[in-house]
């Protein structure tokens, strides 16, 4: 009989543990699924800008074959748009690597400077809520700054929506990673192998 309130106390503990565990797997997976259509809105709105920039690159070519020169002035655009495609193509079926995601972001920053030397005039820039930052005041032949980590992204396709998108996702990655860093909830994400995600920068 003296050994029923010991192990009563016992069951007590690992139930609280439990119930513990079970608490903090499930935010995790909440804000896990929240990155994961994040970036489902991202992924749209990137596609929409890619289509949008090889629509130009189409338009530009005459329906005879074009002389070199033009040739080499949409190379380097057609070819980050290419690149582009694929990375966020891969990036789509893995889009918590954080080594994926750091590809993407270098090929997106390689994009916006290709179609900037291309059409520097045909660049706007929006902040985060989706408001009209301002237009890029660049001269002909001009080259943009490659974006930063703070500063918002100069999208080619006059729309706000690519720069709402990154910036939410971006959010939601910021809260699960903080969230995975919390003790003693990393014990749980170390358990079940949650690993960080990365922003689109």
């Amino acid at each position: 009989m003296s050994l029923l309130p010991e192990s009563l106390a016992s069951w007590i503990v690992i139930a609280v543990l439990l119930f513990w565990f079970v608490g903090a797997y499930n935010r995790l997976v909440r804000l896990r699924a929240t990155v994961l259509q994040a970036y489902t809105t991202l992924d749209a709105a990137l596609s929409k800008q890619l289509d949008f920039v090889q629509a130009s690159i189409t338009a530009e070519l005459p329906a005879e074959a074009p002389p070199n020169e033009l040739l080499s002035s949409i190379a380097p655009l057609q070819a980050s748009t290419t690149q582009l495609g694929t990375l966020l193509g891969a990036t789509r079926l893995h889009p918590l690597d954080a080594g994926g995601m750091a590809a993407l972001a270098t090929a997106l920053q390689v994009w916006i400077g290709a179609w900037q030397r291309q059409h520097p005039d045909a660049v706007t820039v929006f902040d985060a809520d989706g408001t009209l930052s301002r237009p890029a005041q660049l001269q002909p032949g001009s080259v943009a700054a490659v974006p930063s980590a703070i500063e918002p992204i100069a999208w080619p396709e006059p729309s706000a929506a690519a720069e709402i998108a990154r910036n939410q996702f971006n959010i939601a990655v910021r809260h699960y990673n903080s969230a995975l860093a919390q003790f003693p909830a990393l014990l749980v994400a170390w358990a079940v192998r949650l690993r960080p995600a990365a922003p689109l920068l």
